[in-house]
């Protein structure tokens, strides 16, 4: 892969997991930079990262070969604006947002090359699975170049633009649904006389083998669910139900274009 150089627009959690899963497969590029309007938070990046170099404004780091935009939807058209004169016919601008179509982000900016991403968490261990988007007017060379890169962080695949909101929910924001309830189940190992360790092995290996079960047994998803008589929080399945269906989908209704 014939590199080229990164910028970084946010330097917050998302470009952190970026960072970490270049640094995880010893990527090369021919420089990383990275801007963010709190120069604290560049500056521990800086620590962790010591390959990457400080922008001290959003437009130097435009000039990039590939530009990340790591921010909110809210702020990202002013942003845009901003950044518009120091993009170029070259430049691949990559959004990591929801909400923010292609077409929006082309009416301000003067190029074709424009990419949007969902990226997810566990891209920090090279696992991640990343929906990804591409403006019609790329060739299959970028294109190609760009899956290349971004595979480093785990599975990459292109899908429609309309679907990457329903992929931030039910990929990207997934983990936030589970990641709780198995730290409290760990502690509650512990209470009940297992070791620490022997908690967590216990919660990994049991969750790790109920998915495989549900996804891979070529079981029905009933027949799965049966077999286990016992269900100490089945009463409350319908509330938790409920709260999928509301909060989720009351989401969903935010990002969605």
């Amino acid at each position: 892969m014939k590199t080229k150089s990164l910028g970084f627009i946010g330097g917050g959690r998302i470009t952190r997991i970026f960072l970490q899963a270049f640094a995880n497969k010893k990527a090369i590029f021919e420089s990383i930079s990275v801007f963010d309007t709190n120069p604290e938070i560049v500056q521990s990046l800086k620590l962790k990262f010591p390959f990457i170099q400080v922008s001290d404004s959003a437009q130097e780091t435009a000039r990039k070969d590939i530009v990340f935009l790591a921010l909110h939807p809210p702020v990202i058209m002013e942003t845009l604006g901003k950044i518009m004169a120091d993009v170029t016919d070259h430049t691949i601008f990559i959004s990591l947002a929801p909400k923010i179509t292609i077409a929006k982000i082309a009416s301000i900016l003067p190029i074709h090359q424009i990419v949007r991403l969902i990226p997810n968490a566990t891209s920090v261990i090279n696992h991640g699975y990343n929906p990804v988007s591409f403006a019609s007017g790329m060739s299959e060379i970028q294109k190609s170049y760009i899956l290349e890169m971004l595979n480093l962080l785990g599975h990459t695949f292109e899908t429609a633009e309309e679907k990457l909101e329903g992929y931030a929910l039910i990929s990207a924001m997934l983990p936030s649904y589970f990641w709780f309830q198995w730290n409290e189940l760990e502690a509650l190992g512990t209470q009940m006389g297992l070791t620490e360790t022997e908690s967590r092995e216990s919660v990994f290996e049991t969750m790790s083998a109920a998915l495989n079960t549900m996804y891979h047994s070529g079981m029905k998803s009933a027949e799965v669910m049966d077999l286990i008589p016992v269900k100490p929080i089945g009463e409350n399945e319908a509330q938790i139900k409920t709260i999928y269906q509301e909060k989720l989908m009351g989401l969903f209704g935010k990002i969605k274009p």
